[in-house]
């Protein structure tokens, strides 16, 4: 756990936010954490700057303090169906978690539907006795979960949900405002009788978005179907949350292009992605965008304000200016060719903001600077 792998990334004519602009950047993944069970996110609790809480799919949230595993914080391994698509898919805490102790998972139950279950630690322990199921949605297919849970600024709680799997959305659940399926949710979990609402939908899969702490602005990692991957962004308007009211264009559209129907679709009402990349065929091929995170740490100062993103198939990581126009196009940070080969299931960031990637095949990377030769 002590060895660094350096690999260097080149950001060409990279400027973003306050970055210095300096080309030639060079950047070291340092493995934090390895050995892990298929990890699917990570992240921080408020309050505790030194401690990384590691989601794995099973049904497992493992504490990670000084790079090692120091014990499990939470283990619901036999309510959870795992493989795949499905599992234990992330964990979001409380902003008022030091004095509440409230933490929120959301999972595939062990018949393969989405639960959203808040629980409360004790001495730091995650008891799965003090459970609350706040959302149950059945799933008709076993994939396009989303899965992500994430706070805004006003204390919501969102979840990402997928337009319930197979292929091509053949129900249509994504533009039904009836369903939750193909949505961006939210509730306030600290209201009593709050419900549900829709924030967003035309949404594929929302695997993995993320608040930019910097202004509230929401970004969207929602993965294609044979030939377009996304990133979407709304802009926080006034009093008026990001992303209230917007149709991300799934099933008519994939990406910018026409899907159902496969030409003359209509594109009135529907938002066009920031960033748009193609599926490849050569060497370790583009397939499913992981969402990321707009940078506001300090250990690597050419990405502050950049919103960094990569491809679970291919591990290529892209960065773009979070003050870009559509349509943008994302800076190769990291190629197909980097050695490991990484499949990066989430992006992550501690309370100081400093940006960490999962690979689901057992390891959490820290991003830092690498001091030139």
């Amino acid at each position: 756990m002590t060895v660094r792998v350096a690999l260097s990334l080149l950001v060409a004519g990279l400027v973003v936010g306050a970055a210095n602009g300096a080309s030639g950047a060079k950047a070291s993944f340092t493995p934090l954490v390895t050995g892990l069970d298929a990890p699917t996110y990570v992240t921080s609790a408020p309050g505790d700057p030194t401690t990384l809480y590691v989601v794995e799919q099973p049904g497992t949230i493992k504490i990670v303090r000084n790079g090692a595993v120091a014990r499990t914080f939470l283990d619901i391994r036999s309510r959870v169906k795992s493989g795949g698509e499905q599992g234990l898919l992330s964990v979001a805490f409380s902003p008022q978690y030091p004095s509440n102790h409230r933490f929120y998972v959301d999972y595939t139950d062990t018949n393969g539907n989405t639960r959203v279950v808040e629980f409360r630690s004790v001495n730091g322990v995650g008891r799965p006795g003090t459970a609350r199921q706040l959302l149950f949605v059945a799933q008709p297919y076993p994939n396009h979960n989303g899965g992500q849970l994430e706070f805004d600024r006003y204390g919501y709680l969102y979840v990402g949900m997928g337009d319930g799997g197979s292929g091509g959305d053949p129900g249509n659940r994504a533009q039904n405002l009836k369903s939750r399926l193909g949505k961006l949710l939210r509730i306030n979990p600290a209201r009593k009788g709050s419900t549900w609402q829709i924030v967003g939908f035309g949404l594929r899969n929302p695997w993995r978005f993320m608040f930019d702490r910097a202004n509230g602005n929401l970004w969207i990692g929602d993965v294609g179907q044979d030939r377009y991957e996304e990133i979407d962004r709304s802009v926080v308007s006034g009093t008026t949350p990001a992303g209230r009211g917007v149709n991300y264009g799934w099933r008519v559209l994939e990406g910018r292009t026409c899907y159902n129907p496969a030409a003359g679709c209509s594109t009135a009402g529907k938002t066009m992605p920031l960033v748009v990349y193609p599926h490849s065929s050569t060497g370790p091929g583009n397939c499913a965008v992981t969402g990321g995170y707009v940078y506001r740490g300090s250990a690597y100062p050419v990405l502050v304000g950049g919103y960094v993103y990569g491809d679970y198939c291919s591990g290529r990581i892209w960065v773009v200016s979070a003050t870009a126009t559509a349509p943008a196009t994302g800076t190769l940070v990291r190629s197909d060719t980097a050695s490991p080969h990484l499949n990066i299931s989430s992006f992550g960031e501690s309370e100081a903001g400093e940006l960490y990637v999962v690979d689901l095949n057992g390891s959490v990377y820290r991003v830092t600077a690498r001091p030139k030769a």
